[in-house]
This record gives structure tokens, C-alpha cells and sequence, in this order.
């Protein structure tokens, strides 16, 4: 199946009542775990190198990487940029095959977010890209604190900004190791009364489960970004591959077990935002 894009898997997931999981990758592994997952679950999933991922394995290497495990998959795969904070790192993702670019101008003027957002969606429009931009600021569990989305702006940002989906600040934060988020469902309301596009939360593992799943059916969140609660399942298998394999020293061998320990993960993240997904 030929790669999607955002405006393929988003769209019908706002108007169906379920979400689509935005997967941090972070290695090999990682992709084809959540590719077999989605194809387990028959369910779309995006794909998604952060910053982290990008200053690992460079650009040119991880589009055709994402490109071939999308391209070979039975179902939809959307190859996502994350947290691109320049307009040079969303045009190094269109040109490396990537289907979808974040433009992340969140610690911007929402002007200039806006402005800069519109060049990229032009542009990404032309090469068949979707786009994805943040309005507010999602902060960190150990870092910077998030500041809450402005109904005014997310409403101006709909309007002008050309995007395809809006990330959003309403108590979700990054890196969180424990699912103890408070998500403020009135300041939802307010955003989903003033836009029309598909809306995404970020740090979507410190949402709790069964919150992820009313907002995935109730709402018009479309996308969670999901990472440390994968991450943490990778962890775990990688520790009891070593204590398992105490002489091993090859690498292929003691990550062997790490794909179906995060395949296993993923099905169960992907089927709790599904909710109605065919």
C-alpha cells in the first residue's frame, strides 16, 4: 500500500469517532513493530522521527526507511516528521519521501507561527505533504512548562495557517512516565467550537488510557502522539533479553525479542484509540 498522508488517515478518523496513533521511532525495531501492529489491528498509524531519532540516524536514511516499511504495508502508513522547528528540516523530510511534516513554531508569535506554517503548507501541498501544526506549548515533565492554547489564536491559526491538523496544549505533557494527566475538557470544547481541523495532543502516554479513549470517541483529537510508554516496553524487553542472553554479544540476537514485546504494546495503544475504527 502506497504511503499516506495525515489529510488520508485524520480526516475519516474525526468524523468516525477514533484516533490514529502517531508512534515515536526511534531504531528499526521500533518501526517494524508498530508497522505489525497496525497490520495486526488494521489500523492506519503514523510514523514518526522526532528530533531525537533525526539527530541518531540522519534524514536520508530514515525516509526510504519509513517509505519501505510503508510502502510494503497492508495498511495505511503515514512517514511523519515531528517537531520540525525550521522550514529547512520540512523541506529535508519532503525531499527524503517523507508524506508529512510537523512545522513546529509553538514558542513563536502566533503571527509568525502562522506565517511560517502557511510557506511550509504551500510548499508541502505542491509535493502531496500534509502538515501539521502546534498552537500553545506542550511542555516537558522535567523541563518547560507548557502554556495552554488560546482559543483566539487556535481560531486564527485555523483559519490562515493552510495546515492540516493543529497539535494543542489542554494538560497533556511530554515524557511523562506515569499516566496522570488532567486534560481540560472545557478548553476543548472552546477549541473545537472555533476550528475545523483535526486536532492532535502531544505526550499522549501521559494520558490516561480509558481519558485517550472518550477523547478518541467524543471529540475531534484524531492523533496521539505516543513514545515513553513504548519506549519503557522496549526497556523492559531489552533488560530481560541481556539477562536472558548473559554470553550473547550480538546486537540482532538481544534485540530479537524487543519487536514483539513493542508489537504487543502498540496493538494494545492502537486498539484502545480505535473505538470504532473499522
Amino acid at each position: 500500500m502506497t504511503a499516506a498522508t495525515l489529510r488520508d488517515v485524520l480526516q475519516p478518523a474525526a468524523r468516525g469517532g477514533y484516533a490514529i496513533a502517531g508512534l515515536v521511532v526511534l531504531g528499526w525495531e521500533d518501526a517494524v513493530a508498530y508497522v505489525e501492529a497496525a497490520e495486526e489491528t488494521g489500523c492506519p498509524i503514523i510514523l514518526q522521527a522526532g528530533p531525537g531519532c533525526r539527530k541518531h540516524t540522519p534524514v536520508p536514511v530514515l525516509g526510504p526507511m519509513f517509505r519501505q516499511l510503508a510502502d510494503q504495508a497492508s495498511v495505511p502508513v503515514v512517514c511523519h516528521i515531528d517537531h520540525a522547528r525550521s522550514l529547512d528540516e520540512c523541506r529535508e523530510g519532503i525531499d527524503h519521501g517523507f508524506t508529512s511534516v510537523m512545522f513546529d513554531g509553538s514558542e513563536r508569535p502566533i503571527e509568525e507561527n502562522i506565517e511560517l506554517t502557511a510557506r511550509i503548507s504551500a510548499e508541502a501541498a505542491n509535493a502531496g505533504v500534509s502538515v501539521e501544526g502546534e498552537v500553545g506549548f506542550v511542555g516537558y515533565a522535567e523541563g518547560k512548562a507548557s502554556a495552554m492554547t488560546s482559543v483566539e489564536e487556535a481560531a486564527l491559526f485555523d483559519r490562515e495557517s493552510g495546515a492540516d491538523a493543529i497539535a494543542i496544549s489542554i494538560g497533556n505533557v511530554h515524557l511523562q512516565t506515569d499516566a496522570d494527566a488532567v486534560i481540560n475538557f472545557e478548553h476543548l470544547r472552546a477549541i473545537e467550537d472555533v476550528t475545523t481541523m483535526p486536532l492532535v495532543l502531544h505526550g499522549g502516554s501521559g494520558i490516561p488510557a480509558d481519558v485517550r479513549r472518550e477523547l478518541s470517541a467524543q471529540s475531534r483529537v484524531s492523533k496521539f502522539n505516543i513514545g515513553t510508554e513504548l519506549r519503557q516496553a522496549f526497556g523492559a524487553a531489552l533488560r530481560q533479553s541481556l539477562k536472558d542472553n548473559p554470553s550473547s554479544f550480538d546486537r540482532i540476537e538481544l534485540l530479537k525479542p524487543v519487536i514483539p514485546a513493542m508489537r504487543q504494546a502498540t496493538v494494545r495503544v492502537i486498539r484502545n484509540l480505535a473505538v470504532q475504527a473499522p
